[in-house]
């Protein structure tokens, strides 16, 4: 069954066009990943299918009911924000019990249900404690344990770990994916974040300025990207883009290539001036110009380049994409 189709969608603020027409589906028991730069749409587009807010026109169907006229609460969805919304004068249990009670849930319903959500998060022994006396992390985890005990159709997510440190987004990023195994559930994420995307998603819908620029698994769209857009927001660090004149004479059209298969030798046919050197340990990434233009390359193990000096580089031409000058793939 499908928990999620959105068909046509289309939001207005004003003359303002925030969504453009944009039809997807979501397949019961998986993780769809938005992902975009921000002002693009995605959580806009996630307020719409929670009721937050209304469609100019087109249609919401959740579970294969037609939402748009539904209510937030009746829609059978669970929503974590990115301010984790905790109510600061009740406890971990009371906040997490709060929308079941208003369900007029049984206690015995109420226990289970919280007594479930609280071990698969580790929060049995923080049940009496207050949001102040929580880390960020653990209050996170007491507003996804809040979103499981209502057993929804469908959960949202809203950049839940950007308030997280490094470490923390990390590890609550596998804490999620554990859960999702765990809960087969269909989740919906917004982020900004690639790797969030690429690490977390089943399938990743990339948006731009309020338009769907492709669909597909993480590798697909690693592997695939149907225009420069998508080629270069996908990837840590960044695809890089050659003028196709610096490679080929007279081609008009752009030449991107991953970091990683780009590589020094001694007759390459670029060179780039070093910028910058970040040495990882596992990894080294050499940041420099190229065709007026920054270029990284990610080269395995460490190495003792310098900055300032020219480098000859070149790259598998099977490995190359080749973009139009409209970005689309050539």
């Amino acid at each position: 069954m499908t928990a999620l189709n959105l068909s046509g969608i289309n939001k207005f603020y004003g003359r303002t066009h925030v969504l453009k027409d944009i039809s997807l589906e979501v397949d019961e028991g998986e993780f769809v990943v938005f992902v975009g730069p921000s002002g693009c749409g995605k959580s806009t587009l996630l307020r719409l299918i929670a009721g937050l807010e209304d469609t100019t026109s087109g249609d919401i169907f959740i579970a294969e009911q037609n939402m748009n006229t539904t209510p937030p609460a009746k829609r059978g969805i669970a929503m974590v924000f990115q301010s984790y919304a905790l109510y600061p004068h009740l406890n971990v249990r009371r906040n997490m019990t709060l929308a079941l009670k208003q369900e007029k849930q049984s206690k015995r319903v109420i226990e289970q249900r919280v007594l479930k959500a609280s071990k698969m998060l580790d929060l049995e022994s923080y049940l009496e404690h207050y949001p102040s006396e929580l880390s960020g992390g653990q209050r996170q985890r007491v507003a996804i344990g809040r979103a499981i005990v209502r057993e929804p159709k469908l959960f949202l997510f809203d950049e839940p770990l950007s308030n997280l440190d490094a470490a923390l987004r990390a590890n609550t990023r596998v804490e999620i994916a554990r859960l999702h195994k765990a809960l087969a559930a269909s989740m919906i994420y917004v982020t900004h974040d690639q790797t969030e995307a690429m690490t977390l998603a089943d399938k990743i819908v990339v948006m731009n300025e309020g338009r769907v620029e492709q669909i597909g698994g993480p590798m697909e769209l690693y592997n695939n990207p149907a225009n420069q857009f998508v080629a270069g927001f996908i990837g840590a660090p960044s695809m890089n883009f050659f003028p196709g004149h610096a490679i080929h004479e007279k081609d008009t059209r752009t030449i991107g290539i991953r970091p990683e298969d780009l590589y020094v030798t001694d007759h390459g046919r670029l060179s780039i001036r070093i910028q910058h050197i970040e040495r990882l340990g596992g990894d080294t990434n050499i940041i420099g110009t190229c065709e007026n233009q920054s270029v990284t390359m990610r080269l395995f193990g460490q190495h003792s380049f310098c900055v300032g000096t020219d480098v000859a580089i070149d790259f598998d031409d099977a490995k190359a994409f080749y973009f139009t000058p409209s970005g689309e793939r050539a």
